[in-house]
């Protein structure tokens, strides 16, 4: 059953409808060929779900009907923010799909010292754009209730500084040692905290970057004996996250 996000100003509760307006209503029409009857979820960002049947298509708008409202407990018990180093190529595009799907609820590029790519204020609009559209595609495949969002680029020092509201800040460092101290670490971590991951690019992080990190109490941690590409180490992470904090 496919999936689409509103604004809370979409739904009627009183009339029992929704309204599908923008992009979503040439998918549904054109794309997915959606008949009047089919059945959809529908969120608005908070806890509950909408379970809807098409009643009506036109070019300007898609009318759905409500059957049922349902409390949906889809996201994770905490908010995991990825700060993730900009790696080369189209690398960000599937960092992204995963770490949505996965459960990551921002998504924050950082440019570090040892990054290649540079990007200026108009690549930077369109990638961020692309990467936004990219989070929602993943957000509606794997049923998330909310769009994770998808930062604009922030330095590395910016990036430490914002890191400063969550809880729990870690960083993953190929010269970490002690999985001892990282699975205790980790396994103390409580739902309802807040979680920055960072992650470098290739080439991993500068030393004094490492330091940086150390003054603003952000814990390095192993992923094991094996130096991993730097799309797989925020996935990595996440998923261990992620089965730790659903299982509480």
């Amino acid at each position: 059953m496919y999936r689409f996000f509103v604004e809370k100003e979409q739904i009627d509760r009183e009339q029992g409808s929704i309204r599908i307006v923008n992009g979503d209503v040439n998918h549904m029409r054109n794309v997915l060929r959606m008949k009047q009857g089919e059945k959809v979820l529908i969120s608005d960002g908070g806890d509950e779900e909408y379970l809807c049947c098409v009643e009506q298509l036109s070019q300007a708008q898609v009318l759905l009907h409500i059957d049922d409202i349902m409390k949906a407990d889809r996201e994770l018990p905490s908010r995991i923010y990825l700060f993730q180093g900009l790696p080369k190529s189209d690398k960000m595009e599937l960092i992204i799909q995963k770490a949505v799907e996965l459960g990551a609820y921002e998504i924050i590029p950082v440019e570090t010292r040892r990054c290649v790519v540079k990007l200026d204020a108009k690549k930077q609009e369109s990638k961020i754009r692309r990467w936004q559209g990219i989070a929602e595609s993943a957000a509606k495949q794997s049923k998330r209730m909310i769009i994770p969002q998808i930062h604009p680029v922030m330095k590395y020092s910016q990036a430490l500084r914002y890191a400063q509201e969550m809880d729990i800040r870690i960083i993953p460092y190929e010269l970490a040692e002690d999985m001892e101290h990282t699975r205790n670490y980790l396994s103390q971590i409580q739902p309802g905290q807040s979680v920055a991951v960072f992650i470098g690019p290739e080439g991993g992080f500068a030393p004094e970057e490492i330091e940086e990190a150390l003054k603003n109490q952000t814990e390095p941690v192993t992923l094991g004996k094996r130096i991993l590409r730097t799309e797989t180490a925020g996935l990595t992470i996440l998923s261990v996250l992620m089965v730790l904090l659903e299982g509480k």
